[in-house]
């Protein structure tokens, strides 16, 4: 049984712990896919979208759980699968090929310390997308075209992911399931930083060679 600890200390929040432990892969990620030079034109934003969208497809299960349904704020209206695939639609790509199943199938039992750890990689993408927004509006792309899925939520960026730590924060858990959410958040880090490297070339090479 899960239980919810609405007391927990700020200063040793779930949340800022795993900051604490992702921040070092976290910018060598961004600084990553920056080099790659995303933003150059819509082909180079297009192989961006694919990754998201492996990465999302990898996830967009959990947005059905119905443990986290319980303890997430608007869990399934945070999900960004669909709205990436409108995207790539708009960009006239095809959906990237995947010949294994997804880290969380719908409908299947999934381990919730773990879950949140990929989560909190997925909605903090979701709080920094402001920036992705607006060189995603040099190229003629929007919230409601081809750049859906970086579009903030109603109630904005920073009160969505306030909402969400809060819930995150709240989860009462062992010292061995605090040690599965840090590998969680690890692994969907991983997975992208995976993905980045077999996808986005670095600006001014082809292939990893420079041109």
């Amino acid at each position: 049984m899960i239980a919810v600890d609405l007391e927990r200390p700020l200063e040793t929040s779930r949340s800022k712990r795993l900051k604490a432990a992702t921040n070092e892969t976290h910018e060598a990620l961004d600084k990553r896919i920056m080099v790659s030079d995303p933003f150059v034109s819509r082909e180079s934003y297009g192989l961006f979208v694919g990754v998201q969208h492996q990465f999302h497809r990898e996830i967009d299960g959990l947005y059905v759980n119905p443990i986290l349904d319980r303890f997430l704020p608007d869990l399934e209206g945070r999900r960004r699968f669909g709205l990436i695939e409108q995207d790539l639609a708009d960009l006239g790509m095809t959906i990237p090929e995947s010949k294994t199943a997804p880290t969380f199938v719908a409908g299947a039992e999934a381990d919730i310390p773990t879950a949140l750890g990929w989560l909190y990689v997925a909605e903090g993408s979701n709080l920094g997308a402001a920036f992705l927004l607006k060189e995603a509006a040099k190229l003629g792309l929007s919230e409601s075209f081809g750049a859906r899925h970086l579009a903030a939520a109603p109630e904005g960026r920073g009160l969505h992911w306030k909402t969400f730590t809060a819930a995150l924060d709240a989860f009462d858990f062992s010292e061995a399931e605090e040690a599965r959410v840090i590998a969680g958040a690890q692994a969907a880090f991983a997975r992208v930083r995976g993905l980045v490297d077999a996808t986005l070339p670095v600006a001014g090479t082809e292939n990893g060679r420079s041109k």
